[in-house]
């Protein structure tokens, strides 16, 4: 089926009380694990693609989208494409030619005045040639190439009131807010704010966006979905599975060269855990 619009799955997830599940992608094989877990439990998902991911790929935005953008027209769920935590204007004006309908612009970085400047200007462009754009209010900590931050460290959650302007006078369409989870976790540990994300979902009329869940409990990630959360993004979950499946495979199977038989089991475990993750934010 045709690509679907990332802003159109979240609009829907919210009126609903859920949330769509948005998996970052680095290879065909996530690509292919996310797309199959998805039509396993007949739900839209978006496919995502980070800066990193790009930068990873020799800088390139096109081999990654357009395989991801093929893949996706085959589906048999409605599948859409995001450019995710961009920072340069350079990918961010790629997004529109390379088939994603949404991008989120990450200026968390930033003091708060110049993350509002930068992410406005953004919200202009990207509105001009009709996508969707999400930014992050707060700081999330465990990106790439950030100093660690503490998820609990005064300071780093989303202040209700400051999130109320940032998204009135961004214009932004979604917002990522900082209630207690990290990006990169490699244990499902966080704990969340519930108290927080209540106020942020009466504060804003916005849908809200959770990053680093790959770290949260199930029953936490539930309670954010039936809290407001509209949109769940999730990588080193895949990352986990694929390494695990094919560590395995290879400490079995010490003399095997053949590439497609470990990243076979890597891409079956990924698309497993998809179809598993997603069946917890529906409840």
């Amino acid at each position: 089926m045709p690509l679907a619009a990332t802003g159109e799955l979240v609009r829907a997830a919210a009126g609903a009380r859920t949330a769509v599940a948005a998996f970052n992608v680095i290879t065909l094989e996530h690509v292919e694990a996310v797309i199959a877990g998805a039509e396993s439990v007949d739900a839209p998902v978006v496919l995502q693609v980070s800066e990193n991911a790009v930068r990873f790929r020799y800088g390139r935005l096109l081999p990654l989208a357009r395989a991801a953008t093929a893949a996706a027209e085959r589906a048999l769920v409605p599948v859409a494409l995001h450019l995710d935590h961009v920072q340069s204007d350079d990918l961010l004006r790629q997004a529109a030619g390379a088939g994603f309908s949404s991008v989120m612009y990450d200026a968390a970085r930033l003091p708060y005045q110049e993350n509002l400047a930068v992410t406005r200007a953004a919200v202009d462009w990207a509105h001009a040639q009709g996508l969707w754009i999400e930014a992050e209010l707060g700081q999330i900590g465990g990106k790439i190439g950030v100093p660690p931050l503490d998820a609990h460290a005064p300071g780093a959650r989303t202040d209700p009131a400051e999130a109320r302007a940032f998204v009135a006078d961004s214009g932004v369409d979604g917002l990522a807010v900082a209630i207690g989870s990290s990006h990169a976790m490699t244990t499902r540990t966080a704990a969340l704010d519930h108290g927080l994300l209540k106020r942020l979902t009466a504060a804003l009329d916005v849908p809200l966006v959770l990053h680093g869940s790959s770290g949260v409990p199930d029953g936490e990630l539930a309670a954010a979905v039936t809290g407001g959360i509209a949109k769940v993004n999730i990588g080193t979950a895949l990352n986990l599975a694929m390494t695990g499946a094919i560590r395995e495979f290879l400490t079995a199977h010490p003399e095997a060269v053949d590439s497609r038989k470990y990243l076979g089991e890597g891409r079956e475990a990924m698309a497993r855990t998809v179809a598993r993750l997603i069946g917890v934010l529906r409840g």
